[in-house]
């Protein structure tokens, strides 16, 4: 895997990491994707890497639909998932600065990707102010994050 990271920093050196369900990856929550042609083009092109903490913290694909409540993530059914999350975001925050990221897009609204807003653990569909696990992760090591809704 080193080998092939080097390969890609010399080929490009502004590569940023993705989200793999922005890339067309069958990786979110109900076990599909949510296909960004701005962010496939990227990846085509050898400029982004994609990845999905969730499945990166040892969550499966599909898995139960999970929101941030309380500075913890909890499924619709009520299992604290907060671990698989937190190791997700910690793993794929090695693999950025493996590659020397300094940007990501990632998806909208998801309680490891969102930026900027995410769900209130209500599972109502309502949004409040905040950010993803991954998302502010990444932020504080002075990653820049975007969604798809800003590319």
């Amino acid at each position: 895997m080193q080998f092939a990271v080097h390969y890609l920093l010399l080929k490009n050196k502004n590569m940023k990491i993705v989200s793999a369900c922005l890339a067309g990856l069958n990786c979110d929550y109900k076990g599909g994707s949510r296909p960004c042609p701005k962010v496939i083009e990227l990846v085509k092109k050898g400029k982004a890497i994609p990845i999905c903490p969730e499945q990166l913290g040892g969550l499966t694909t599909p898995r139960t639909a999970a929101e941030q409540k309380d500075n913890r993530v909890i499924t619709k059914v009520g299992e604290d998932v907060t671990k698989e999350f937190k190791q997700g975001a910690e793993e794929g925050l090695k693999l950025a600065k493996m590659i020397k990221c300094k940007q990501a897009i990632l998806r909208a609204k998801s309680p490891s990707c969102g930026c900027g807003k995410v769900y209130d653990g209500t599972f109502t569909k309502t949004l409040i102010k905040g950010d993803g696990v991954f998302a502010k992760l990444l932020k504080d090591n002075g990653i820049e994050v975007f969604t798809e809704d800003d590319v």
